[in-house]
């Protein structure tokens, strides 16, 4: 009877220790949503951390009453199966953080991709000139139709994301949905024409990379970004502003994190004084893509 005892006891615990274990791998995830980037090295060690808080609590369950592990399981995993039929934290988003996690965070690229060749505005040719000018005068982050736009998109994706990364992931989200839907027609033969924002919406995001680059920084500071274009012989882009290092650090880590299914290739950026920008062109599928050309005749921030 004793040893019949025994065995029923150990396979309990086998149990309990089963379910304490299912319990933690879900939760940990969903703790690291409230947990600032931490970052040592290369390494985002923040859900490292998130596994070893949510271990502590299944243990403190455990410790003040077992029976609880139990409901405890069900309601993070009824958490989780809810959300695999809405749009909040999923599986998804769960195999995305843990994948994040093992690999390498960032690559940075210490070489010539940060290198600008910059022209001083009085030494701009008439062509240049004139392209500044006309670019210029289509920014428009205050007409209310590129406002509500631009809030309509920045909130579309990454939204759980926002307790961790901040606004960052307004600027990441509203990115993610020009870039999906642009869809590239070319100016009349032989005449640039430089569409409105307003124009580049109505028309259904259809445009060239001149309205693409228009579009992009006028809704970006219409929810409060700092943006720039960069003009090169035959193409023009925009770059955000991502601040100092440190703050560089954390975009680079929302951004590797967020975008880990766009066939990330590694962040390309240029930095000037301590000042980091990143790429937003339309031919990325992510922010910080390979750039086109990376010799610029001017450069004009917003």
């Amino acid at each position: 009877m004793a040893e019949t005892g025994n065995t029923r006891f150990f396979e309990r615990s086998i149990v309990i220790n089963t379910i304490a274990l299912l319990t933690i791998i879900p939760l940990a995830p969903l703790i690291n949503r409230f947990i600032p980037p931490v970052i040592i090295g290369y390494w985002n060690v923040d859900l490292l951390i998130s596994i070893l808080t949510a271990f502590a609590l299944v243990r403190l369950i455990l410790w003040l009453f077992r029976p609880l592990i139990v409901p405890a399981f069900i309601l993070v995993a009824g958490f989780v199966v809810y959300n695999q039929f809405t749009d909040g934290y999923n599986l998804k988003n769960m195999i995305i953080d843990y994948k994040n996690m093992v690999a390498k965070s960032w690559d940075v690229r210490d070489n010539k991709e940060k290198d600008l060749y910059l022209i001083k505005p009085d030494l701009f040719d008439t062509g240049v000139e004139k392209a500044v000018k006309g670019l210029k005068s289509k920014i428009n982050p205050k007409d209310s139709a590129v406002r509500n736009f631009a809030v309509k998109h920045s909130i579309e994706y990454f939204d759980d994301y926002h307790s961790k990364y901040g606004p960052t992931v307004r600027f990441l989200s509203l990115f993610k949905y020009i870039n999906s839907n642009f869809k590239y027609v070319g100016d009349p033969n032989r005449d640039e024409y430089f569409a409105s924002p307003r124009e580049t919406i109505e028309n259904g995001l259809g445009g060239d990379c001149d309205d693409h680059t228009i579009l992009m920084i006028s809704t970006l500071k219409a929810i409060g970004a700092k943006c720039r274009m960069v003009l090169t012989e035959n193409h023009v882009y925009p770059e955000l502003y991502c601040g100092d290092k440190k703050t560089f650090n954390t975009t680079q880590e929302a951004i590797t994190h967020l975008f880990a299914t766009e066939n990330f290739t590694g962040l390309y950026y240029r930095e000037e004084d301590g000042n980091y920008w990143i790429n937003l062109d339309y031919t990325a599928h992510h922010p910080g893509g390979p750039y086109v050309d990376n010799k610029a005749y001017a450069v004009v921030e917003f």
